[in-house]
């Protein structure tokens, strides 16, 4: 080994270490980056109303878009609302495209892996919504029919977990994407939350009902993993408003009262 040779690998273990440290930072971005930068950008979904949805304007709306809104007016910046996916939400977060989500992210021990929640901000109920014609009563029952569902959402993870060996599920890109399979007689049944089959009944009337609940589920704010001061920043939000403004918005989207929630 020439003398050069050392002195080579040094360097470029020096640059490894140099490279490794700014993406450490880049990742562990705190309250005051966000201060600094004068904006907060959250990935949200926007097809999953009444807690995201786009408006007349073709803007961001919703119960989570007005969380985020109210969350960056106490941070004292302006928010930025990027449209994600059931897919590409938790890697848009993970590759600072944003900088946190509300995104009706359910709060699951998988997810815990990979991203850092705060305290729920929302809830909802996962069930099975299909034809009268279906005869579906438990999970059992659904190896004899087409199940859809969107794809790497909760109501998958649940429905896959639930259904027995053999069951045809179709995955779609999103909510809306399984909600016409259904209304148009490609699947007999979906896995979806209670807002997605309300909506499917004020179209449809009678044609479809609930045939059983799947799971209840919790909703967080998902931050990259080691940003505790986020966290703790996000979670004293929450306490603060889950009496006042948070109920306020639960209320104008959700007809009810903030649910009574523990902490994950």
């Amino acid at each position: 080994m020439s003398t050069s040779q050392p002195r080579r690998l040094l360097i470029a273990t020096l640059a490894a270490l140099s490279l490794g440290a700014v993406a450490l930072q880049a990742t562990a971005q705190s309250v005051a980056d966000i201060k600094k930068k004068g904006e907060l950008t959250v990935g949200m979904l926007v097809d999953f109303p009444p807690y995201g949805t786009l408006n007349s304007a073709n803007q961001p709306d919703g119960y989570d878009a007005d969380v985020a809104k109210l969350l960056a007016k106490e941070l004292g910046v302006k928010v930025n609302i990027v449209p994600v996916t059931g897919p590409n939400r938790i890697p848009f977060l993970l590759t600072n495209k944003v900088d946190l989500l509300v995104a009706s992210l359910a709060v699951t021990p998988e997810r815990a892996k990979q991203v850092q929640f705060s305290k729920p901000y929302a809830a909802a109920t996962i069930v099975v919504y299909g034809s009268t014609k279906a005869a579906i009563k438990s999970a059992a029952d659904l190896k004899a029919f087409r199940i859809g569902v969107a794809r790497a959402s909760t109501q998958d993870i649940s429905l896959t977990a639930a259904a027995p060996a053999g069951t045809e599920i179709r995955r779609f890109d999103d909510d809306a994407s399984a909600m016409q399979a259904l209304m148009s007689g490609q699947v007999d049944a979906i896995g979806c939350s209670t807002t997605v089959a309300a909506q499917i009944a004020q179209r449809a009337g009678n044609a479809f009902e609930n045939k059983f609940v799947l799971r209840q589920q919790q909703m967080a704010v998902a931050m990259r993993p080691g940003q505790e001061e986020l966290l703790k920043t996000v979670d004293a939000f929450i306490d603060k408003n889950r009496g006042g403004e948070l109920n306020t918005l639960y209320k104008k989207w959700l007809g009810t009262d903030f649910p009574v929630m523990t902490a994950n």
